[in-house]
């Protein structure tokens, strides 16, 4: 095995003291302090340049003179030790000089820190046990009071906890109750504040019919929780102790998505504290993700999280709060248009009273909120949103920030036809950074955005990778809506490969799928409008004459522009075909300068779901019928 830099692999430890070894394990001699202290404020920087005075006053509080070539002295150490292949005088590729700076170019498997936040997304429990054991004590071990590790450490030490708590949930719904009651035991005792390893804890007594023992550990928690912090136990564990209390049937397995749900809305009241409420809105965004039930039940109950964040007169808390559920938004029409307008309400609000020196973070992601919740729309507004977005995420260099504001411009970048181009290259950079830091979910969007832009151009090679990949992250990822992405992709493949029965029959399928995704703003009228298409482009009368959406009679001067989304180019073909059935040249002409920005490009393929053929075609039917002096 090599590296980039064609030398033996080289993997770095931080979860513990700071590390290295080489394929086979050995050591690999960091020599003294200093060293590991340059080598972990690098790995902190994932991968950017750290400018050679910042690592000087970050290694001393008071830098001795001869400090900056002190640190370029331990630079070269570090790649004699991590570098050995490397030939003399030859440049280094995994420990960088980047102007006046240096950076540690490690790819992601190279780091157990960014290996674990990759493997703690799997509700496999033997991954989850795995990632677990990488552990050789607090992260950074090395330097427990330096103020630069703090905020990775911190995160670090989080996702943690919550893997020994994802870890024992995974073990309860696969039935190994019992087994999960040591790890359970031992985390609570630690970590006394995490009530979701409390409830754990309840839930695998009561499951392995100690029901006497899964009480006594709510009482245990309520008695640490209120002489310990002060606090009374959360609805959640009040609700389970009753629930235990009259043996409620649905303890005896795994608790349905909307169950667990309708417990954790009565949390969103007044008098809960904010920490609890950011918790929440953090396991909804990844309830959002598992599947139609999570999708629809994440919807309902952020609405109430957004609410309950407002009632409690703490914008930051509300930023917050409405800024953290960043998923994944690929369909540029809404699923619920009122709630998403109440969501981006909310977040104009809080961004309003924001401080003016305010968190950056926060005011970046209320920007991007708006723009993807404002999808569709032809206000100029929620593109600038967007942009600023963009632009504070580049500054702050925050990796997860730019991926969702990233999200925000490509939900605001159809308002004109054509831009296929444009919405590859966004996809392409959520592609690489989200490999870069194991942002999976926005790696998914990534290649479904890439699936879109490339079916544009009927590009079907370039296509059928991006959806191999996306199926693939999503099979070892749990993410099933990706399916329904990649399911449409096909019938469109087969609508475009002139192989009709089959394109038909895939289109039903895949429809008869996405009936219960839980994705009402891509379900309504989408196999209406596919076999329409496929019917026009082949020449067979469409029942009725069905003109789509504007039947016989529509008064085409007071038709409003399509929505700017997917499928704006389909629309204005079927508006095109309007116009030239009803000889209305000034709606023919209207019909051609909407659709001249996309003459390269084919109908609605732009969607990676259907088509009406190429756009090219219907600009040639509005010049014939349009007349020579058009």
């Amino acid at each position: 095995m090599s590296t980039e830099y064609g030398g033996p692999v080289i993997r770095f430890g931080v979860l513990g003291p700071v590390i290295a070894e080489d394929a086979q394990g050995t050591s690999v001699p960091l020599r003294g302090p200093m060293h590991r202290a340059v080598l972990a404020r690098l790995i902190v920087a994932r991968g950017r340049t750290v400018p050679l005075h910042d690592l000087v006053s970050d290694l001393w509080i008071s830098p001795p003179d001869g400090a900056v070539a002190a640190v370029r002295t331990f630079v070269a150490a570090l790649r004699r030790a991590i570098e050995p292949g490397r030939l003399p005088r030859s440049p280094a590729t995994l420990l960088v000089t980047q102007g006046q700076g240096y950076a540690l170019r490690a790819a992601p498997g190279q780091v157990d820190a960014w290996r674990f936040e990759q493997a703690v997304t799997s509700d496999d429990p033997s991954r989850l046990a795995e990632a677990l054991t990488w552990w050789r004590g607090p992260a950074y071990a090395d330097f427990p009071d330096a103020p630069w590790p703090r905020a990775d450490r911190s995160r670090l030490a989080e996702l943690r906890l919550r893997a020994v708590e994802r870890l024992a949930s995974a073990r309860l719904e696969s039935g190994r109750a019992a087994e999960a009651i040591p790890d359970l035991d031992e985390h609570v005792t630690a970590h006394p504040w995490r009530e979701e390893g409390w409830r754990l804890l309840a839930l695998a007594l009561y499951r392995s019919h100690r029901q006497g023992d899964a009480l006594a550990v709510l009482r245990r928690a309520r008695e640490l929780l209120t002489g310990q912090l002060g606090v009374d136990p959360g609805p959640v564990l009040r609700t389970l102790e009753g629930d235990i209390l009259r043996q409620a049937p649905h303890l005896d397995a795994a608790a349905s998505a909307d169950a667990v749900w309708m417990r954790a809305a009565a949390a969103y009241d007044r008098v809960l504290p904010a920490g609890r409420l950011e918790s929440a809105v953090g396991l909804l965004r990844n309830l959002a993700v598992t599947g139609p039930g999570g999708l629809e039940v994440a919807r309902e109950q952020r609405a109430a999280a957004v609410a309950a964040a407002e009632e409690l007169g703490d914008p930051e808390l509300t930023a917050r709060v409405i800024g953290a559920y960043d998923v994944p938004a690929i369909w540029t029409r809404s699923d619920d248009p009122v709630q998403a307008a109440g969501i981006a309400a909310a977040a104009e609000r809080a961004l309003a009273a924001l401080p003016p020196d305010g968190p950056a973070p926060a005011r970046a992601r209320l920007l991007a909120t708006i723009a993807v919740e404002s999808r569709g729309s032809r206000d100029p507004r929620p593109r600038d949103c967007a942009r600023q977005a963009e632009a504070i995420a580049r500054e702050l260099d925050d990796p997860g920030l730019l991926a969702f504001a990233l999200n925000g411009v490509f939900m605001q970048s159809c308002r004109t036809a054509g831009g296929s181009r444009l919405r590859d290259g966004i996809g392409a950079e959520l592609v690489g950074l989200a490999r870069r830091y194991g942002l999976v979910p926005m790696e998914v969007l990534g290649h479904l955005i890439r699936l879109q832009s490339a079916c544009a151009v009927i590009a079907f090679g370039a296509a059928d990778e991006h959806a191999r990949a996306a199926d693939d992250l999503a099979s070892r990822h749990d993410l099933p809506l990706v399916g329904v992405f990649t399911q449409w992709y096909r019938a469109l493949r087969a609508d475009v490969a002139d192989r009709s029965p089959a394109a038909e029959a895939g289109y039903r399928a895949a429809a008869a799928r996405l009936e219960h995704a839980g994705m009402p703003g891509l379900y309504d009228g989408l196999l209406p409008l596919a076999l329409l298409g496929l019917r026009l482009r082949r020449g067979v009368p469409a029942p009725d004459g069905d003109r789509g959406p504007y039947p016989p009679g529509t008064d085409l001067a007071a038709v409003p522009d399509p929505p700017a989304d997917l499928l704006a180019e389909a629309n204005w073909c079927l508006y095109a075909r309007a116009a030239i059935a009803d000889g209305d040249r000034t709606a023919m002409l209207r019909a051609r300068t909407a659709l001249a920005p996309a003459a390269g490009e084919w109908a609605g393929a732009a969607s990676g779901l259907l088509t009406l053929g190429p756009v090219a075609a219907h600009l040639a039917a509005l010049d014939l019928a349009a007349g020579p002096d058009q």
